[in-house]
């Protein structure tokens, strides 16, 4: 029960050309001063990018590919996707892991 991550859209439907923003909120029961977030495509694409993140800070330099940012705006992460491609189709996860 310490960390709660929760994503939303659960699924959306795009076609080429669209623009995506997927969320991901992530509560903390107990005060943290770092996390690793990682947005990955399953299966078998791996970590498209990924940022240690500060409770009360925004993001980093965004740490993603071309056509991909991660904002940062505490508690919620956005994965934002800019002119989808076909191979852009699949399942992406939001995963966070509190470092301490």
């Amino acid at each position: 029960g310490a960390l709660r991550v929760s994503q939303d859209p659960g699924e959306v439907q795009v076609t080429v050309g669209d623009e995506v923003a997927l969320g991901c909120q992530v509560l903390v029961a107990e005060p943290w001063n770092l996390l690793r977030l990682e947005w990955v495509k399953e299966p078998g694409h791996g970590v498209l990018c990924a940022a240690r993140l500060r409770p009360a800070t925004p993001g980093p330099p965004d740490p993603c590919p071309p056509r991909l940012h991660l904002a940062w705006h505490p508690p919620r992460a956005t994965l934002s996707l800019h002119q989808a491609q076909g191979d852009d189709a699949g399942r992406y996860l939001c995963r966070v892991t509190l470092e301490i």
